[in-house]
């Protein structure tokens, strides 16, 4: 059976392990000034929902997470059982039947090739509202690597590639910035 997660759901137990809580929450609060009070954010490839869906909602944000892992998204409902949460690949999900106010996609664009990166681009920017806010993680040089914990490919559109998408989608790069794990972040709005 072929698993729909980007290899995540094969390594979740040591991703739970691995992933350094301290990391992302000081660039997503930052980025989160932007929006209005309750907000409602779409967290794609939300996995645990910690620390970026938790973050979120300590800042009192409306969170809808989407991972296609069983077992992080198991681990996100026990987290936060009134959080709306979806076991599905993102460029499947329907994303709730509804619109947002913002999305985030912390560590999932480039596990997805280049062609889904392209999809979920337009289709995120057509389930914002407007003045809606994307901010997602994705290494600014072009490439493809393999990724250390699943061993599957890796792909970056580099920083020209990304803005030229979401120009195509009715967004602008508002601005970029890069945390202490060297994850580099793009902060798109809807215009």
């Amino acid at each position: 059976m072929p698993d729909w997660s980007n290899g995540y759901e094969s390594i979740a137990e040591a991703f739970m392990r691995a992933r350094t809580p301290s990391i992302g929450p000081t660039v997503v609060r930052r980025w989160a000034k932007a929006l209005p009070a309750g907000a409602s954010i779409l967290d794609l490839g939300c996995g645990t929902g910690v620390p970026i869906s938790d973050t979120l909602l300590q800042e009192r944000f409306a969170v809808y997470g989407v991972d296609a892992s069983e077992t992080l998204i198991a681990t996100f409902r026990e987290r936060f059982p009134g959080v709306p949460a979806e076991c599905s690949r993102v460029e499947e999900s329907l994303f709730f039947s509804r619109s947002f106010d913002a999305a985030v996609a912390w560590g999932l664009m480039f596990l997805l090739p280049a062609d889904t990166q392209r999809r979920l681009i337009g289709k995120v920017a057509h389930a914002l509202n407007r003045p809606g806010h994307f901010l997602f993680t994705a290494p600014k040089k072009a490439g493809t690597w393999t990724d250390v914990m699943t061993g599957l490919p890796s792909y970056s559109l580099g920083h020209e590639g990304y803005e030229r998408e979401l120009v195509a989608h009715d967004l602008r790069l508002v601005g970029n910035d890069t945390d202490e794990g060297d994850n580099d972040y793009y902060f798109a709005a809807k215009r």
